[in-house]
């Protein structure tokens, strides 16, 4: 969240096609000769002269954008705000490298701070975008292309402009040296320079709505500086990590740095969109700075101890146990829940089908079986949370009941495609609320065991050939290390050999990235307006491609076609119902073990900060839109300003 790299999920589904079909050629959509028309020997009229590009100042997927051109700020924001102070941050781990474009290495957490994008959302609609580094918008109606208009007094840091050139060189840069951004952007065939501070990007499809949004995202990269030469004369190279401190064109720069251990970003002065509309009000601390610990126990301690000053807490426990402590308890510390508007989120024991012993859908609903939720919400999560039931949990798009009117129709034209418990069951976890429920629901894991052609020989549960079904908890959080001792013992009374493996971040996420493992806890976010990073998600062309978000490895046809109707979704009900079908495919199907949630984040901080009065429906914006307050912080003692 505050210190996270990954780009924020991709908006909304897309209209029907306007005009010609995707794939058509243009011979096909020559219209029909007309009998009216001058025959070769008749002088015919001037050609007309093709309409000038509407540009825009916005782009919404949910009707018209809610503020107009020229607009003096969002609404949300405080347009006085005062500027200064520094805000210190956490991160566990460590990094290694500042070019956040090749998938090798962790990058330093905020690196984002020193770039800019075409254009941001606000934090008050579902699915809108205005311009930064992009004063104008413009596409056909058929949304094939579209075209950005840089603005005139776009600066990188060094003073030189953004040009067309750089927007280029970005999107080549990202697509060629990175597999995920090279899937999310697979749909431009092509950016290139149309104007003085034009570039467009062509699609190879029509009527999908959200690719000039999904491009307006595109973090805009300085081609002077990643072509040129380090201060030893050796030519960059945007292929390999790099601990050279880069040139950005945001906010903030980079002021210093110990390498692995801690980066501070200072405000750029002088930054070149610090009064343009939508950053008015935001970017107020002079200074920004992360340290790194080893482990969020370590980390959790630094933060009682002042040496950072807000915290997302992600454990149940630590909420209920860890904060009592002299500085929460006389107001020096707050601790804070904000609801959770803007998204939904399926967290869950994730299992790697690309492994022949999760293939079969029996033998992950007998994990889920024995999956003792009731009991661990009690023990171990003091009964903070709710069992997940959808992969949209939390919002509109979640499934339920039964599947009725367009929802239907879509699923039945799926029929022979999907599980049948999709049209005559509501989706349900098992409940383990007693003794006997939980005694109940081993022995139903057992009978799908059974089924899927497993028995337990010498207490140990083997395949047809004598193999033992063994399962490995790849994890790296401690937090989720008590989960997975809680779920052991009942996955050992059905015979199976589970092992728990704890590692460092880095080892996580590169065997993360090989699919190396049986079992890992993760999830997917979900925004309201579900469409193309679906494909990232349970598409089958993203399921053996190292890195993409298909962590499951799901490959499956209908969920496939599922994921077209969302994206290609002709209005907001039609959206709906679309998700609603692949919601209840994707659960039917039992690619994952849920886990659970909560639709809040629940947040620790020293008392140092403001916000206005009133923060935007979809985020509470920390620390876009807070600032330092001087007053607050001379009460909290020695660590503030430090």
């Amino acid at each position: 969240m505050l210190a996270s790299l990954a780009r924020r999920l991709a908006l909304a589904a897309a209209l029907s096609l306007a005009f010609a079909a995707p794939g058509r050629s243009a011979e096909d959509a020559k219209p029909a000769p007309d009998p009216a028309a001058p025959s070769s020997t008749t002088t015919a009229a001037p050609a007309a002269t093709p309409a000038a590009p509407v540009f825009r100042h916005g782009l919404s997927l949910m009707g018209e954008p809610a503020y107009p051109a020229g607009f003096p700020h969002f609404k949300y924001v405080n347009p006085a705000a005062p500027k200064g102070g520094l805000l210190r941050l956490a991160e566990d781990g460590t990094f290694d490298t500042f070019n956040f474009v090749v998938p090798r290495g962790t990058p330093a957490a905020g690196i984002n701070l020193i770039y800019d994008t075409l254009m941001v959302a606000a934090s008050d609609e579902v699915a809108s975008e205005y311009g930064l580094i992009a004063e104008g918008v413009s596409y056909p109606a058929d949304f094939s292309s579209v075209t950005y208009r840089i603005r005139a007094d776009a600066r990188w840091h060094d003073g030189k402009p953004i040009t067309p050139e750089d927007v280029v060189f970005s999107f080549e840069a990202l697509t060629k040296n990175n597999p995920n951004q090279r899937f999310y952007y697979s749909h431009v065939t092509k950016a290139e320079k149309t104007g003085e501070r034009d570039v467009t990007f062509t699609f190879d499809q029509a009527g999908n709505r959200e690719l000039p949004q999904i491009v307006g995202q595109l973090t805009i990269l300085p081609r002077h500086w990643w072509t040129g030469t380090d201060a030893n004369g050796k030519p960059r190279d945007i292929a390999q990590g790099t601990l050279e401190v880069p040139l950005g064109s945001g906010a903030y720069r980079i002021k210093s740095f110990i390498a692995g251990r801690s980066i501070t970003y200072e405000r750029v002065k002088d930054y070149w969109a610090k009064d343009l509309n939508v950053n008015v009000g935001k970017d107020n601390f002079d200074e920004m700075r992360y340290e790194y610990f080893r482990d969020d126990t370590v980390m959790l301690e630094a933060f009682k101890a002042d040496q950072y000053d807000f915290r997302v807490e992600s454990s149940a426990k630590n909420w209920a146990t860890a904060y009592d402590f002299p500085a929460r308890a006389d107001g020096r510390v707050v601790l804070e829940m904000f609801e959770n508007r803007s998204s939904g989120v399926m967290q869950a024991f994730i299992p790697n089908l690309r492994r022949d012993k999760f293939k079969d859908p029996r033998v992950r609903r007998a994990l889920n079986y024995a999956l003792d939720f009731e009991g661990m919400n009690h023990t171990l999560f003091f009964g903070q949370y709710k069992r997940t039931s959808s992969f949209f949990s939390g919002t509109e798009l979640a499934s339920s009941g039964l599947p009725q009117g367009r929802e239907l129709e879509i699923l039945n034209s799926l029929k022979d495609k999907v599980p049948p418990q999709v049209f005559t069951t509501a989706y349900t976890n098992p409940e383990s609320g007693s003794e006997e429920a939980r005694r109940a629901n081993l022995r139903e894991a057992a009978r799908l065991f059974k089924e899927a052609g497993y028995e337990v020989k010498n207490r140990k549960l083997v395949n047809a050939k004598g193999e033992p079904f063994t399962i490995e908890f790849l994890l790296s959080s401690p937090a989720m290390e008590r989960v997975a001792v809680f779920y052991r013992p009942a996955l050992e009374r059905l015979g199976i050999e589970v092992s728990i493996r704890m590692v460092d971040t880095s080892q996580y996420i590169n065997r993360v990235r090989s699919r190396d493992y049986d079992i890992i806890v993760s999830g997917w976010g979900q925004s309201l307006s579900p469409g193309n990073e679906q494909r990232e998600f349970w598409g089958s062309e993203a399921a053996d491609r190292e890195g993409s978000r298909n962590l499951a490895g799901i490959k499956d046809p209908a969920v496939d076609a599922l994921i077209e109707k969302v994206i290609y979704a002709t209005d907001r009900a039609d959206l709906v119902a679309a998700t609603h079908a692949l919601d209840r495919v994707l659960l039917w199907n039992e690619y994952v073990i849920p886990a659970w949630g909560l639709n809040y984040t629940r947040t620790a901080r020293w008392d140092r900060f403001a916000h206005p009065a009133q923060l935007p429906t979809y985020s509470f914006a920390f620390p876009d839109i807070w600032w330092f307050d001087p007053a607050k912080a001379s009460k909290t003692g020695a660590g503030a300003g430090k």
